[in-house]
């Protein structure tokens, strides 16, 4: 039988030590507040409510949450019928919670984790999912004094579609990803809390610039946009998997080795983009193209986007592949496959996608101490 354990009594040590001590039990029940509701947060809602937790969804315009009624009906890998609580306030969102999840796109986060940082309570620690473009570190900036840590995902512990205000088809789970915290050293505990809200295996990584370089999605998506742009802006219903075609993945391919050299010029090692689809979708791993068409076969037609303003687009090319550049740029290291990328989009959809307002207050040469510290702490 689920316990709730206490609440507010209870400092962010004192819950994250219950959590490290039942992980996998599922016998920690924690309210969760989830800050976003496209189809990643409902998603997630449901899961951890599906684990015995309490879960409590804000959506940032309301319109995320418009048409919910309190119970959330799932469907694909996770099916059911869960009963979620929608916050109208963020304020009213944060009340009783004892871990926060903020999934928004990344182009969200400039306005949003300025109001975040001021609401949320000091023993409270909150999980970034994705935590895209040292994300972690634009919350720790609006903060001071001690505090819960902050956790940051490598990519969403799932991934879906919003069909209904309602419901939500939960596509897949993933089977694990990596976790780093600011600071540094409390990785574990927040790898623990993801795992007891999800279940899904939480791997702690080093900091929050790995776990920035991690997620696959920037690559994935930015060479499916560009490979299939007029299918784009024709309004074609076109299955994204099965188009990672022979050239599509070569696309990939060279992007993911850029990637990887990047991350070696940071002192840091990543998993390729075959170990991602394989994490994501349980494919056996081989070649791109092969695993896309072992992915587009077992879970059939997953379609790509229908509008040059999909998030495969204005969020991962600006918060993905132009946030490698700015890396890049403060090793001298060279990525022209990117930089091609980035500027054969930009001319396509007539946008800048080289400005990146998350970096603008980063610290290039205080980086390193930031990432095992945090700021202001």
């Amino acid at each position: 039988m689920m316990v709730p354990r206490p609440r507010r009594e209870k400092a962010w040590t004192a819950v994250v030590a219950g959590v490290m001590d039942v992980a996998g039990q599922g016998s920690a029940a924690m309210r969760l507040t989830i800050l976003g509701a496209g189809a990643v947060g409902p998603g997630a809602a449901a899961l951890a409510v599906s684990r015995g937790h309490q879960a409590v969804l804000w959506s940032p315009s309301g319109a995320g949450t418009a048409g919910m009624t309190g119970e959330l009906d799932c469907e694909g890998v996770l099916e059911g019928r869960f009963a979620v609580r929608v916050a109208a306030a963020l304020e009213d969102a944060l009340v009783g919670a004892d871990a926060v999840l903020l999934a928004v796109p990344a182009y969200a986060f400039v306005a949003l984790l300025p109001r975040i940082a001021a609401a949320l309570p000091a023993d409270v620690p909150l999980l970034i999912a994705p935590a895209a473009s040292l994300a972690p570190l634009v919350f720790e900036a609006a903060r001071r004094g001690p505090r819960a840590p902050v956790g940051a995902l490598a990519t969403t512990p799932l991934g879906g579609r919003r069909l209904a205000p309602g419901r939500v088809r939960v596509a897949m789970i993933r089977s694990e990803l990596e976790v780093a915290a600011l600071p540094a050293t409390a990785a574990p505990a927040m790898a623990a809390l993801a795992h007891d809200l999800f279940g899904n295996r939480y791997l702690p990584a080093p900091d929050v610039l790995q776990v920035a370089l991690i997620n696959a999605n920037p690559i994935i998506h930015a060479a499916l946009a560009l490979t299939n742009l007029t299918r784009i802006e024709q309004r074609e219903a076109w299955p994204q998997y099965g188009m990672m075609t022979e050239g599509a993945c070569r696309l990939m391919a060279a992007l993911d080795t850029e990637r990887d050299a990047l991350a070696r010029a940071w002192g840091l090692a990543i998993p390729s983009i075959a170990t991602a689809l394989h994490r994501a979708s349980q494919v056996p791993v081989g070649p791109l193209a092969a695993m896309g068409r072992a992915i587009a076969a077992g879970r059939g037609a997953v379609l790509g986007p229908v509008a040059l303003t999909s998030r495969y687009i204005t969020e991962d090319v600006p918060f993905g592949l132009s946030f490698y550049l700015a890396l890049a740029a403060a090793r001298g290291t060279a990525m022209p496959v990117t930089q091609s990328v980035v500027t054969a989009l930009e001319a396509c959809c007539g946008q800048d996608f080289s400005h990146n307002p998350l970096l603008g207050g980063i610290d290039w040469t205080g980086l390193p101490a930031a990432l095992v510290n945090g700021m202001h702490r």
